[in-house]
């Protein structure tokens, strides 16, 4: 998540006199208020915190920004403003610029920092001041609709930064061109000279080709003596240097044999003494597990006995906590429905005291008797309505009757429903007890039947098995002896893996053999891939033929085995046709390649190469069918899971037992999985030998089965008699549930008759109310009442109110009397009692069976103890025979390989100095054909006369005759080793050569060049000479004019080196600002006009270098055709100006955006469509800041800022108010 912009602090800041914090500023804020008010001051206050210079701030001086300053009455020295962030962390930081006087100062979190601090924490935020990319100035909209290609493209410089490096580009260019016409001056001067030489040069050269050739020739001659006497004293110097170290590799090995072999006597010593005890620890293992066995079955027993306490207990326990519950709530009921007794019966007692009867209107004597004189009148008059309603109301008693007893007989009803209901509870509870108690008991008597069928499969087929593990361990024993005999060819492996090893050592281009660095994704395709690749897979991978040269010479001067070499730059491959990868008939064909997994990854050329494209198929019917008919034009190497190989030249071979070998080399290490099987039973062939020994603990697991069954058949009726309970309770429920069915409709029925009855009586009444309005007309007048019901009913009420309030004091205590009554009915104590002394028996079985199995375990815990500690001995013991048995091995090998290094460095010795004779004949036979033709070679130390024949020719030759050929030889070598050549002159070329296959090569190339130039210059007659001095004079202004065309070319290509560089950054710079708005332009656009049909694209007038020239931005308004950009409404192209700034401000988007009356130029549906486009944006991630003067768009604000001007004062002071619109949301 972007920064916030949270608030903005301004203090004496132009129009803002004092402090003001201005926010908190939402996602979509709008800044509002009339024409002068400070609104766009308050944007200034924006651009100054963000950075902005003064020119753009609207004035002169840092000191106008004062408050009053502008009137030349400053109230300050200094003005500040502070932009606070909300950062992603849910911190605060604030920046803070201030104006002291005529200068300025930054603060980030109020310390201060520098200028260019307090700019680099503001782009860290993606805040750029230079590129203004978080404003919007007022009538910058109209401005960009309006501007031409041109000024488009020093936009986008402007946003980009490539206009920084405008200047730079135009020098540089200009430098680039000047530099450029210089050398085409200096070309030209040089190609007059040219002529000039060339002239002179036609003339010289055939004066001087003769000469020329005879002094080439004879340096050549040089020169191929020295080259070869360089090389041989080179091989010479290699030669000595290696034998000196063969000599001394030799004494080394051999202190080294000596060493190994009183190693491996030490070994041998040791290994006997650790098999002793070894055998003695394996004695007395097998008689401590004799120990334990006999005492296991009582163990067992007593487990099973524990086992039985606890489970009883816990259900024990589980039973007394529910029984104690079910005490505690009957106990708190009947508390509660005492307390609710006592609590009715006062206040129904304190309601009868305090009712008294009274009237609301007081009767004087006379007027009392004037009422019963009335009353009597009355009840004269309606004699016969009064014995019609006295029927009607005994009538209306006996209902009501009847209506309270049916009510009294469901609360009845409803009391009996809920204790069988409760009794139902305990009844399932039961059943939930039994049935864990059954579950539990099954499982036991499950696992001790499935104790019981091992045990019996254990005794019953330990001795068959022991017979078995027997044969088994003897097969693999023998098959482990044959594995011995292979040990030749692992030994051949491993000397041969050592081999590379040396390469690596000697060679920094070798990796490894093939073999060690591939393997098969499945063990599947061992077979295939074994097939495919065939002498492959021993082949030593290189990085070059260089690399694969220096081994094989490495493998010749060795005098070892041939090897094949796979040089990854010197291997054609072909590519992988991925075609081959969709063949979907037959099924499950898969290149090769594709199934081999390969480590490192630069070895992908060699794989390649290996498996050329080839396919594995499942049978050798799919393989022969891919090979040859899938494609008829193309045929593919195809092989079966088995082997089957079809070449696609038509040669088709099976798979064999000596491919199946072969392939097991993918696997692990044959010898390690024999000798882990034996191991393997071994071990099971002792635990076999155990097996035999457990028939009384046999006898001790059916016994606990019986018992386990007993006890389940009592549990098992138990719960079929609580299960028929429940039966019998739910059909008694049944039964209460539909005498309560009858009871509601007999009630309904009376409620209704009930009903009818009350309205006839309602109209009798009204009836003996016209009687006495009529008697009590004037009586009712005198008392000041309407009627005399008015009278008589406040205190008729006041009885029925009494009456009906008694009434429901009965009833709640009739209801809670019942409750109790059937709460006192339960005994529950008699339960917990119960569960109590049951938990308290089971807890003291519990302890005395646990002791007893705590006691035995103990003994064998210490037993068990004692063997692991035996056995662990035991392990320890023999890992160290293992391995004194791997050392003695190893020390075997190392002494066997140490005598065949010692033959084998001896052996090298003999033919380094075999070829070490042959080097210095040969060194003899040089400078003898050297100096029998005259051929003068450069000597640092001796001279030509040194070089004789043979020791005849030196001057004390009394003993030459009594040397044998080889010590006349030595003595020859030993003369001729003194002389010490002048190599200087030879090239680097030739000195640099390593190979001794190149050697040749430029031995024969130089004897062929010397003969080709000796009949040359048989063919070429002496010439005149006089052209010499024409041709120096010719060849020193064309050696003038050539260093001033090089200079020349060098300055060029220095100025092109340079402009090419800033072009490049320029234009990197423009254009990935340039298509990144171009991609964004015109989705923003189609957002902005809510019509997919509306397009926005930019083009560039000169691709290669676009600002060099203009940048066409064009709009297609929805429902319109092409038309150019001044042709728009106002309104459209204020909103095409506006999807090219929200395209440019997605480039490096600052975390908010400041837009001042944007919307100036905009219809009331185009407003919408912006502020429902800025709203989306908002709730994405940008944040919004606009001034507008149209309630149409900032009523679309999250919050507002309005901004308006005070009074009494001599310049503008601008108030601020702010309001949160999403406290009201939208209507």
């Amino acid at each position: 998540m972007a920064p916030i912009l949270q608030y903005i602090e301004v203090d004496n800041f132009k129009s803002y006199k004092g402090k003001f914090s201005i926010g908190p500023l939402k996602k979509f804020t709008a800044v509002i208020g009339p024409n002068g008010s400070g609104k766009s001051n308050f944007m200034d206050a924006i651009s100054f915190v963000m950075g902005e210079k003064t020119a753009a701030l609207r004035v002169k001086r840092l000191s106008d920004l004062i408050h009053g300053a502008s009137v030349g009455q400053p109230i300050s020295r200094s003005a500040s403003v502070t932009a606070v962030f909300l950062m992603d962390d849910g911190t605060e930081k604030r920046f803070t610029r201030s104006v002291q006087g005529s200068s300025a100062d930054y603060r980030i979190d109020r310390e201060i920092v520098s200028t260019q601090e307090y700019l680099s924490s503001l782009e860290e935020i993606g805040i750029n001041v230079k590129a203004k990319n978080f404003l919007v100035f007022q009538g910058a909209v109209e401005s960009i609709a309006m501007k031409n290609p041109k000024e488009t493209a020093q936009l986008f410089e402007e946003i980009s930064g490539s206009g920084a490096l405008k200047e730079d580009y135009e020098r540089l260019k200009a430098e680039m061109i000047q530099a450029e016409e210089e050398t085409n001056m200096s070309y030209l001067k040089k190609k007059g000279v040219v002529a000039e030489r060339k002239e002179a040069k036609i003339e010289k050269d055939e004066a001087e080709k003769y000469q020329r050739i005879r002094e080439e020739i004879a340096a050549k001659e040089v020169e191929h003596q020295l080259f070869k006497l360089y090389h041989n004293e080179t091989d010479i110097k290699e030669f000595e240097d290696e034998l000196d170290k063969k000599k001394s590799e030799v004494e080394k090995i051999e202190r080294r044999k000596e060493k190994a072999e009183n190693i491996l006597r030490e070994k041998k010593k040791e290994q006997g003494q650790l098999n002793r005890e070894l055998a003695k620890v394996d004695q007395e293992i097998r008689e401590m597990d004799v120990e334990i066995n006999k005492k296991r079955p009582s163990l067992i027993k007593s487990k099973e006995r524990v086992s039985h306490f606890q489970k009883k207990l816990t259900s024990a326990k589980k039973s007394l906590v529910e029984v104690r519950q079910a005490n505690e709530a009957h106990n708190r009921d009947i508390a509660d429905l005492e307390t609710q007794l006592t609590d009715v019966r006062k206040r129904k007692a304190e309601y009868e005291r305090q009712s008294i009867p009274g009237r609301d209107i007081n009767l004087e004597s006379a007027q009392m008797t004037e009422y019963t004189n009335l009353k009597a009148e009355a009840t004269k008059r309606a004699g016969k309505i009064l014995q019609q309603l006295d029927t009607i109301n005994r009538e209306q008693k006996g209902d009501q009757d009847k209506l309270d007893n049916e009510l009294r007989q469901q609360v009845q009803t409803q009391n009996e429903i809920k204790k069988k209901r409760h009794e139902m509870e305990e009844c399932q509870k039961r059943i939930d007890k039994l049935e864990d108690h059954i579950r539990q008991n099954e499982a036991s008597l499950k696992d001790n039947k499935k104790l019981k069928e091992e045990l019996n499969s254990d005794v019953g087929s330990s001795k068959n098995r022991v017979q078995e593990l027997q044969k088994e361990l003897e097969q693999v024993m023998e098959e482990l002896g044959d594995a011995k005999t292979d040990k030749h060819e692992d030994t051949r492996r491993k000397k041969k893996q050592e081999l590379v090893e040396n390469f690596k050592r000697a060679y920094t281009g070798v990796y490894d053999r093939m073999i060690n660095m591939c393997h098969p994704v499945h063990k599947r395709y061992n077979v295939a891939i074994t097939k495919v690749l065939g002498k492959y897979m021993e082949a030593i991978v290189v990085d070059s033929e260089k690399t694969a040269r220096l081994c094989i010479q490495y493998l010749k001067d060795h005098q070892l085995d041939p090897e094949t070499f796979l040089p990854i730059d010197y291997l054609q491959t072909k590519p992988l046709k991925e075609r081959l990868r969709n063949i979907r008939d037959p099924k499950n064909v898969k290149l090769l390649y594709d199934v081999l997994k390969y480590q490192p990854e630069d070895i992908k050329r060699v794989v390649l190469f290996a498996t050329n494209n080839a396919l594995v198929c499942e049978t050798p019917e799919d393989a022969m069918k891919v090979a040859y008919d899938i494609e008829p034009q193309h045929r593919y190497d195809a092989v079966a899971l088995d082997g089957t190989f079809y070449q696609k030249s038509g040669i088709m071979s099976g798979g064999s037992l000596d491919l199946a070998r072969k392939a097991k080399r993918w696997d692990d290490k044959e010898m390690g999985n024999l000798k882990a099987q034996k191991e393997k039973l071994s071990e099971e062939l002792r635990d076999s030998m155990k097996k035999s020994r457990k028939e009384s603990e046999l006898n001790t697991v059916q016994s606990t089965i019986k018992g386990l069954e007993i006890r389940l058949n009592y549990s098992r009726q138990d719960l079929q008699n609580t299960k028929s309970q429940i039966a019998k309770l739910e059909a008694e429920i049944q039964s209460l549930d539909a005498r309560a069915d009858t009871t509601d409709p007999k009630i309904k029925a009376i409620e209704a008759s009930m009903s009818e009855r009350g309205d006839i009586i309602t109209a009798k009444k009204e009836e003996m109310n016209s009687v006495e309005d009529v008697v009590f007309r004037d009586f009712c007048k005198s008392i000041g009442v309407s009627t005399i019901r008015q009278y008589e009913d406040a205190e008729l009420r006041s009885q029925q109110e009494r009456q009906k309030i008694c009434q429901e004091f009965e009833s709640q205590i009739d209801v809670i009397e019942n409750q109790l009554s059937f709460e006192r009915s339960k005994d529950t104590k008699k339960n917990v009692a119960r569960w109590e002394r049951a938990v308290s028996d089971d807890e003291e079985e519990l302890a005395k069976a646990q002791s007893a199995e705590e006691k035995l375990a103990s003994d064998m815990r210490a037993e068990a103890d004692k063997l692991e500690a035996m056995r662990a001995s035991r392990l320890t013991k023999k890992q160290a025979v293992d391995a004194m048995d791997e050392d003695i091995g190893k020390a075997r090998r190392e002494v066997g390989t140490i005598a065949k290094d010692i033959q084998a460095a001896q052996k090298s010795c003999v033919n380094l100095e075999s070829k070490l004779e042959m080097k210095k004949s040969e060194r003899h036979d040089i400078l003898m054909n050297c100096k029998m033709n005259d051929i003068v070679l450069p000597m640092l130390r001796g001279s030509m006369q040194d070089i004789i024949q043979d020791v005849t020719g030196l001057e004390d030759n009394s003993q030459a005759s009594v040397l044998d050929s080889s010590q006349q030889n030595q003595i020859l070598f030993e003369r001729e080793a003194r002389i010490q050549l002048n190599y200087s002159e030879l090239s680097d070329n030739f000195k640099d050569l390593d190979d001794h296959d190149e050697v040749q090569k430029y031995d024969r190339k130089l004897g062929k060049t010397i003969q080709e130039m000796t009949s040359r210059l048989q063919t070429i007659q002496a010439p005149n000479l006089r052209a010499m001095e024409k041709l120096e004079h010719a060849k020193e202004n064309l050696m003038k004019t050539n260093e001033e065309f090089e200079n020349a070319r060098k300055r060029a290509k220095k100025a092109k080196g340079n402009f090419d560089r800033i072009k490049k950054e320029r234009y990197d710079k423009f254009t990935t600002c340039f298509e990144h708005v171009s991609n964004e332009i015109d989705g923003i656009y189609k957002a902005l006009a809510q019509n997919q049909s509306a397009q926005a694209f930019l083009g560039p007038e000169n691709p290669e270098e676009p600002y060099l020239q203009g940048i066409n931005y064009n709009c297609v308004a929805p429902g319109k055709r092409f038309q150019p950009m001044t042709n728009l409404s106002g309104g459209e192209k204020t909103v095409a100006a506006l999807a090219l700034l929200f395209a440019i401000h997605s480039y490096h988007p600052a975390p908010f955006f400041v837009l001042d009356e944007i919307d100036a130029a905009l219809d009331n549906t185009n407003i919408g469509k912006v502020a429902s486009y800025i709203v989306n944006k908002t709730q994405d991630s940008l944040q919004t800041i606009v001034i507008s003067l149209k309630e149409e768009f900032f009523s679309h604000a999250d919050s507002l800022v309005g901004i308006c001007p005070g009074e009494g004062s001599q310049c503008l002071v601008s108030q601020v108010l702010t309001c949160d619109l999403t406290n009201f949301p939208d209507q």
